[in-house]
């Protein structure tokens, strides 16, 4: 495990019209999110690597698709983790600043990613600093997702 990377297990509650799956809960997360989005990934893509100073992210992979996320700890040991997440393992993961992450989508379908931030992105009314070390810009990078 990387210090202060977070991993939930996501539980899909199955029935005969489908499931349910509760993604976020304040009293088993803490995390105070500013804002949500939800990205889809189309087979083989790849975003990131980049990483944030002061801005934690809350991913949460639940399917369709599935992705390989990519950790590497840039704040002391440099640790590398590897973790399959999505429709085959449904989960939560909070990524805190100085964590380098990216992930690519695997497999045959779109990959679907929600995300919630502690910090906005573009700052208030979108007129702050971007808080984003962008790593897949730079040719001389280490962090790389084949």
């Amino acid at each position: 495990m990387i210090n202060g990377v977070i991993i939930k297990k996501i539980n899909k509650n199955t029935d005969d019209r489908g499931w349910l799956a509760e993604i976020y809960r304040s009293d088993e997360v803490n995390l105070q999110p500013a804002m949500s989005y939800v990205s889809v990934t189309k087979p083989g893509v790849r975003r990131g690597p980049h990483e944030h100073k002061n801005q934690s992210d809350c991913f949460i992979f639940i399917g369709p698709g599935n992705f390989e996320l990519h950790l590497w700890d840039r704040r002391a040991k440099n640790e590398y983790l590897k973790i399959e997440a999505g429709a085959r393992n449904p989960i939560l993961v909070i990524v805190p600043p100085g964590v380098v992450h990216g992930y690519k989508c695997v497999g045959e379908a779109n990959g679907w990613c929600i995300n919630l931030p502690d910090k906005l992105y573009h700052g208030q009314n979108k007129k702050g600093e971007i808080d984003e070390i962008r790593w897949e810009s730079d040719p001389e990078s280490p962090y790389k997702i084949e």
